[in-house]
């Protein structure tokens, strides 16, 4: 006798013909645009799903978005080290933090210059840029302008992660030709100022709206692992699938505890300071399933999971990662096992398509 299938919050399961897009139909409005309109019962719905329902799902809808077994290869890199004056509970780069970490200066034009050509040439498409700010300084703009433009121009997509920005500085990064910005709201709105109490929640949507209004891409996610439960889960996705416009790209981090920090102390050599895998697969499909048109990039905590967890994302809809042996300034899987990793799977770099304009020649 066949079992009941658990009907799914799309209103039927989707069945094996429908594997080309009947998900996407379900997941937009008439016009194809994606919905802005979840509920946080129906995402809740997609977390209760049987895992293998909701893997099908997410997997069927990122076919009829992305090309299939393509991840996108990106390089973080800190231009400006410790001494930020916000006490995030997660980040080691806090003045509030005891990790050790020394607060460091500005890196020069040149010395980020050289560190995008080492990524490009190690395979990335993609290279971040993160300060350790509250936000950035009017006087520090000019070389962070040039940074952006020093990145297009080797062909690479660029992001920026400064903080809090105000009109005029989006507009400014915006001029320069930035591709993303990234502003993470980290997690639910009830659970944020367990986590973080010198910015509010509306602080960083209103970043997200400066950014928006200046014409660049959003990035914006939110840090799995950090005492949360899901229904926090549920919270930190729906408030990014209900924005006006959805971010182009969601990373979503696997908090790495780190000592010294106040959720680093609290959760270090508990059960709690290792994620539950399939709960954090479980997040980037409803991730992918709520944002079908977004980028869901792997971020932080890869260097943790095991290839089993990175594939199952993989399949769940994440295509996008950061490579490379750091991540700003904790550890990071590393090229060879990435490399690695994607022989594996059948898995191949995804190419970034960046138009830059060059001056004519006089």
């Amino acid at each position: 006798m066949n079992s009941p299938e658990t009907p799914s919050p799309f209103g039927s399961s989707l069945s094996r013909t429908d594997a080309q897009g009947s998900g996407q139909a379900r997941t937009e409005r008439e016009g194809g645009t994606p919905r802005t309109d979840w509920t946080r019962a129906e995402i809740a719905a997609l977390f209760d799903l049987p895992f293998n329902d909701l893997m099908f799902d997410a997997q069927s809808i990122h076919r009829a978005n992305f090309p299939r077994n393509q991840v996108q290869l990106s390089t973080l890199l800190s231009i400006k080290t410790g001494g930020c004056p916000e006490d995030c509970g997660y980040c080691n780069q806090s003045a509030h933090a005891e990790s050790g970490l020394k607060a460091e200066k500005l890196m020069s034009v040149q010395a980020v210059m050289q560190a995008a050509a080492q990524a490009k040439d190690a395979g990335s498409s993609r290279f971040c840029m993160g300060a350790a700010w509250r936000n950035p300084k009017d006087r520090d703009m000019p070389a962070i302008v040039e940074m952006v433009k020093g990145v297009r121009q080797m062909g690479m997509e660029t992001c920026m992660t400064l903080g809090m920005l105000s009109e005029s500085q989006a507009d400014m990064l915006a001029d320069a030709g930035l591709d993303y910005y990234n502003h993470n709201i980290d997690t639910s709105p009830e659970h944020y100022e367990k986590v973080i109490t010198t910015r509010t929640f509306d602080d960083r949507l209103v970043t997200l709206e400066n950014v928006r209004n200046s014409g660049i891409n959003v990035c914006s996610g939110g840090i799995v692992g950090m005492g949360e439960t899901r229904e926090d889960r549920v919270g930190f996705l729906h408030a990014l699938a209900v924005l006006p416009r959805h971010p182009e790209s969601v990373p979503i981090n696997a908090l790495v505890p780190v000592k010294g920090t106040v959720l680093g102390n609290m959760l270090a050599d508990t059960p709690l300071a290792k994620i539950d895998e399939i709960e954090f697969v479980r997040t980037v499909a409803a991730a992918r399933i709520v944002m079908p048109q977004s980028m869901v990039r792997l971020s932080a905590g890869r260097e943790s999971m095991s290839e089993a967890c990175q594939a199952l994302c993989f399949m769940a809809g994440a295509n996008s990662i950061f490579t490379g042996d750091k991540l700003l300034t904790t550890a990071n899987a590393g090229d060879n096992a990435d490399a690695a990793l994607f022989a594996k799977l059948g898995v191949v770099p995804m190419q970034a398509e960046v138009k830059v304009e060059l001056e004519a020649a006089e």
